[in-house]
């Protein structure tokens, strides 16, 4: 491929003073009952998405580094593939502050250097494995897969981000017709490349609306334009979810984007299992473990989900694990 590819990470230091100062003069107005201290803690493992990056996807376009204002003591800010983006410096005034990853994610559009097609990770995803630009764009399209699913709860007993994921749903539906979509694009909803998968596809089939859909927690391709787009049909529904500083129930999320891309048929097939793996941080961690020693890793998310965790421990022995597989310091590092 000769066309630009862009990376974009989002890293926020929750030991900042100054920005625990800002975010205390708006928590008692919050109504996110997830904003807790696993949301914001560092795993001190950013050094090795860079050197993942480097090594093993060098073609990378240019890196777009969002943060509040701080950045880590170690990162090299000279980096000519590197661009240093505060949230002041794309999302509008009247959003800010926020301390939301909904408002920063819908608008990243508004950075002017971002090319057209690029890869939103977050901080606690990794890449471990050569990829060609292809794993992430194929056609001049969003590598994806279709999705569709019934819609099932996280958590029986906290159904907050439950709401966030049916806002999504109901912007889909309301804009784009099932059947139509699936009689322009067959090939995309049924395709040997799911497998088993056409099954469920088929008996989903017969209900007028879609019913849900996945989402792996991985890296996401997205066009700019698809940003744009979404802005100009649900302005509101955007422009209420920007206002927050905490995540709302009534908000939506970069998830109504990716799918909006799928349900206009704008992605290139590929299998489910092409999206690298999911793990959550616990007291054992052998099978994340083993998965990034494996060299048929890909891409790996590892969330930080459990409050109670020893996690001095967990990421401690995370760092050595990835010390070992991730060993040469990039030229992202001072």
């Amino acid at each position: 491929m000769n066309e630009k590819i862009d990376f974009v990470i989002m890293w926020v230091d929750g030991s900042d003073p100054k920005w625990i100062e800002e975010k205390n003069k708006y928590s008692e107005k919050k109504v996110d009952i997830t904003d807790t201290i696993n949301r914001y803690r560092d795993m001190g493992t950013l050094k090795y998405w860079f050197r993942g990056v480097e090594k093993y996807t060098p073609w990378v376009n240019k890196i777009h580094f969002i943060t509040w204002g701080h950045v880590p003591d170690w990162l090299d800010t000279t980096n000519p593939k590197l661009n240093i983006v505060k949230h002041e410096d794309f999302i509008p005034k009247k959003y800010l502050p926020t301390f939301s990853a909904n408002p920063i994610e819908l608008n990243l559009h508004h950075i002017d250097e971002l090319e057209e097609k690029f890869v939103l990770f977050n901080d606690d995803m990794f890449i471990l494995n050569y990829l060609k630009p292809e794993y992430f764009f194929k056609n001049g399209l969003p590598c994806d897969f279709w999705k569709e699913n019934t819609f099932k709860t996280e958590d029986a007993k906290d159904n907050f981000f439950d709401h966030i994921v049916l806002n999504d749903l109901f912007v889909i539906n309301r804009n784009f017709d099932k059947r139509t979509f699936i009689k322009n694009n067959f090939s995309k909803v049924f395709n040997l490349k799911y497998g088993k998968r056409n099954i469920r596809y088929l008996m989903l089939y017969r209900w007028r609306y879609f019913c849900g859909f996945d989402m792996p927690h991985t890296a996401n391709s997205f066009l700019k334009s698809s940003f744009k787009e979404i802005w100009e049909k649900e302005y509101n529904m955007l422009d209420k979810t920007s206002q927050n500083k905490f995540r709302s129930v009534f908000d939506v999320n970069q998830w109504v984007i990716h799918w909006w891309q799928m349900v206009k048929g704008n992605f290139s097939v590929i299998s489910h299992n092409d999206v690298g793996k999911y793990f959550s941080l616990k007291e054992n961690n052998e099978e994340l473990f083993n998965y990034i020693k494996s060299d048929k890793s890909t891409v790996v998310c590892i969330n930080d989900t459990n409050v109670n965790l020893d996690f001095e421990k967990a990421t401690r022995e995370l760092e050595v694990v990835l010390e070992k597989k991730l060993p040469e310091k990039s030229s992202f590092e001072k």
